[in-house]
């Protein structure tokens, strides 16, 4: 059986730097890992992860509990959190509880006992008893995209600021009535987007109509259903802010259905864009989020709290930018 030491001495290099190479743990100069890869091939060399582990405690793999898997902005934040991990020498298991509290707790648990060495965690609208198992097993935790409190690791967006722009930009085109298709109710995205839609049109001094805010439940029909309701007002919308991407969907099929052009006759712009944003008629105007650095970021944050568990945590908020296309009548 080929061992490392066998790498090690084809490569003219110490275990211990071929160790650093296959597991990431220390940076390598190009051409000392170009040896050990070469080595590696040549010799077949596989790595006896079971052993290691045992050795270490460690597994080098790490949890992804993410919902709405279907939903573009999450398939983006997956590519990226797996290339984050992979780069680091480590293998992400991916479970996606349903934004379902109880199923959460259960994939949670899963992956407690497949010996992950930490789990970062989009939490749903209810996720204290999940967090409370993790917290309880001192399995190390980093909360993505919905950051919910203080004592834990947690990356995401700046989303308050980020939603006036939006409503502002509508504002500033003349709209007085601007709808909002907002997220799934309990979720911290959903409460930050809602708010900064309210500052925004307290700003320009317009009033925040109850009417004028349904729910899309961060879902595609449910968001064209919300949009019908809006449409149906004595006095609808002239414009709608739809609270993620896969909203966006519905509200543009709900907006066909009726026979209505954007931005004629309602304007519409989005938090979330996505590849294929641009190839709408008329082109999306919407917020992106910095997907690939929140994703790295919450790698990395994790890879920070297993070596040291006592630290303190950390609350990491990213700034979207607002990319102006044609959908909001400009």
């Amino acid at each position: 059986m080929v061992t490392m030491a066998d790498v090690a001495r084809m490569a003219g290099v110490s275990t211990a730097t071929v160790s650093h190479v296959l597991n990431g743990t220390r940076p390598v100069r190009a051409r000392t890992r170009e040896l050990v890869l070469s080595a590696v091939a040549a010799t077949h060399y596989t790595p006896n992860t079971v052993a290691r582990s045992l050795a270490t405690a460690r597994t080098t793999t790490m949890g992804l509990v993410l919902s709405a898997i279907s939903n573009p902005y999450f398939g983006e934040l997956l590519h990226a959190a797996e290339s984050a991990a992979a780069e680091a020498g480590y293998t992400l298991l991916l479970v996606d509880p349903r934004e379902d509290p109880e199923y959460e707790l259960t994939v949670v648990t899963r992956l407690h006992h497949h010996r992950v060495d930490g789990v970062v965690l989009a939490p749903s609208a209810r996720p204290e008893a999940a967090l409370a198992y993790l917290a309880r097993h001192q399995v190390p935790t980093v909360l993505l995209d919905r950051l919910i409190d203080a004592d834990h690791d947690q990356v995401g967006s700046e989303n308050c600021e980020a939603t006036a722009a939006l409503t502002g930009h509508l504002a500033d085109h003349g709209h007085t009535r601007i709808g909002l298709v907002a997220g799934l109710d309990g979720l911290s995205t959903t409460s930050e987007r809602r708010d900064g839609h309210r500052d925004a049109l307290r700003r320009r001094g317009l009033p925040a109509d109850p009417e004028l805010e349904v729910s899309g439940e961060s879902a595609t029909e449910p968001a064209r259903r919300a949009v019908h309701r809006l449409l149906a007002l004595d006095d609808p919308p002239t414009a709608i802010v739809a609270g993620n991407n896969s909203m966006t969907i519905g509200v543009m099929q709900a907006l066909r259905d009726a026979g209505l052009v954007v931005p004629r006759d309602v304007a519409v712009a989005a938090f979330d864009d996505f590849a294929w944003a641009d190839l709408f008629s008329p082109r999306l105007t919407v917020v992106a989020q910095p997907f690939g650095e929140i994703a790295a970021t919450a790698v990395q944050m994790l890879l920070a709290r297993i070596g040291d568990p006592d630290a303190p945590p950390t609350t990491r908020r990213l700034a979207p930018r607002l990319v102006v296309r044609e959908s909001c009548g400009c």
